[in-house]
């Protein structure tokens, strides 16, 4: 968590604005006015940051993230992001070498109200220049953050200043538009969310709020910076960058309306699925949905560059999976070139592989589910291809994976894991220990033996058909 003492500086330090601050760069002593850039290196969820200053909202909570402060000056929002390298703990054992913003990629969540005028600041650490795009945004077109288009890109070591007032309430995110290929596929990343300043018709107050983004990777094993010039296939599919079970869990309390909100920067589209409940599509990234438009959906797909709002009524207690529907993406660490060895006997093979390979291990002759439960060893800071336990054993989950914890004892405010749901009695599904009886079969006809058996014939059945053929030439085809 951000150091009390370090949020309560950046929330409660004013400074005056300098003179000097223009959309080039920012002199030593215009830098000392900018509000303090806050680094979170901790990949725990954070809880919802309540507004110190400014008009009141219901805070939304990013997982495995957290929400930027800021502070208020002279009635402006000021934001500090800075672009840098950081390392991204996937999940316990695997990190990797990214780009993000603050410590972290994605970088943190900026939260405002409609109406409300924002001033970030972007602080370039990279190697190289970049941008900030604000995707979805409705603002002038100088603060677009197109590199070269809408303004010069910003050189390492120099900051800029994006301002301009938060238009319109919904779901967006923001993200470099300069060498973006390399960028984004290094993690440079954010959420954004506009709260409505007033009661929406088309946005209903929810008792929580989560918020992440969809994010893949192509980091071979062993090592830790991702191939930024890979196109489809990549081997490591995260929220928020981080992999199943290196992803929190979504607690909530039963009876609660649930809102989730997907943003996706990946190459590919992902159906995002959820067991147990049934949701409606509240928004995009254009606004809030119409009320017409909506209908229950158990998956939804969530095209690349899109945001999706889910919303849904958490009235079924339990732990409920919530994943990308692709089953490869809810795996991990995977070669593309491996080849299915279903059926096939190569334990002769294997033992004089064994030899020369003492660690070596057949796998894939009777599927993949044995790759949950074996310890195989694996080169170092590796993500395994299928991870995490439940209560049952085995998950054989990894990825894009994680689950929304339902229970009726969960305090109101309360985002702390429960662990795992306590099953009423006789509702588990189980091993039919009894005697299965034989299937009923047609009797053999005389003469033919028993095999021959086969279902009764259906009875024929006359119908009249008829044929109306074309009149000659073209007219009546």
């Amino acid at each position: 968590m951000i150091p009390t003492n370090t949020r309560r500086r950046f929330l409660t330090g004013m400074g005056a604005m300098a003179g000097a601050v223009t959309a080039a760069s920012v002199s030593r002593v215009a830098m000392a006015a900018l509000p303090e850039p806050v680094i979170q290196t901790t990949a725990d969820t954070a809880g919802p940051l309540v507004p110190p200053t400014g008009r009141p909202y219901n805070a939304v909570v990013t997982l495995n993230g957290w929400t930027a402060p800021w502070r208020m000056n002279q009635g402006v929002k000021e934001f500090h992001l800075v672009a840098e390298p950081v390392v991204r703990e996937m999940t316990p054992g695997f990190k990797a070498h990214l780009w993000g913003y603050n410590g972290q990629s994605p970088g943190p969540t900026i939260e405002v109200v409609e109406g409300d005028r924002v001033r970030i600041f972007v602080t370039n650490r990279l190697p190289e220049h970049t941008s900030v795009h604000w995707h979805g945004q409705r603002l002038p077109n100088g603060m677009d953050g197109v590199g070269g288009l809408t303004q010069p890109t910003i050189q390492p070591g120099k900051t800029f200043v994006y301002e301009f007032v938060a238009r319109r309430p919904g779901t967006f995110m923001y993200h470099p538009h300069g060498d973006e290929m390399v960028q984004m596929a290094m993690g440079m990343m954010g959420f954004w969310v506009t709260h409505p300043k007033v009661p929406h018709p088309l946005i209903e107050e929810v008792d929580r709020d989560f918020v992440f983004l969809l994010n893949a990777y192509d980091i071979e094993p062993g090592s830790y910076t991702p191939r930024i010039m890979t196109m489809t296939d990549f081997n490591i599919w995260t929220f928020n960058s981080r992999v199943f079970p290196g992803i929190a869990s979504m607690n909530v309390r039963h009876g609660d309306k649930v809102r989730i909100r997907v943003g996706n920067l990946t190459m590919t589209n992902h159906p995002m699925h959820l067991h147990g409940h049934e949701f409606v599509v509240s928004g995009t990234d254009g606004g809030p949905t119409p009320k017409g438009s909506r209908w229950p959906e158990v998956s939804a797909d969530v095209a690349v560059g899109q945001m999706r709002q889910l919303e849904f009524l958490a009235d079924e207690e339990g732990d409920w999976a919530f994943h990308c529907h692709k089953s490869h993406h809810t795996m991990g660490a995977m070669g593309h070139d491996v080849p299915t060895m279903i059926g096939v006997d190569h334990r002769g093979v294997a033992r004089k592989i064994g030899k020369l390979v003492p660690d070596y291990m057949v796998m894939g002759e009777r599927g993949m589910a044995d790759m949950g439960e074996m310890e195989m060893p694996l080169p170092d800071n590796t993500q395994k291809m299928m991870d995490g336990h439940g209560p049952f054993g085995s998950l054989e989950m990894g990825g894009m994976f994680t689950t929304v914890k339902v229970r009726r004892e969960q305090p109101r405010g309360d985002y702390s894991d429960p662990g795992w749901f306590r099953h009423p009695a006789g509702t588990v599904a189980y091993e039919f220990t009894g005697t299965l009886p034989e299937p009923t079969r047609q009797a053999p006809a005389r003469g033919q033996p028993a095999s021959a058996a086969s279902p009764a014939p259906v009875p024929r059945q006359d119908v009249e058909v008829r044929v109306r053929k074309p009149a000659p030439g073209h007219g009546g085809h």
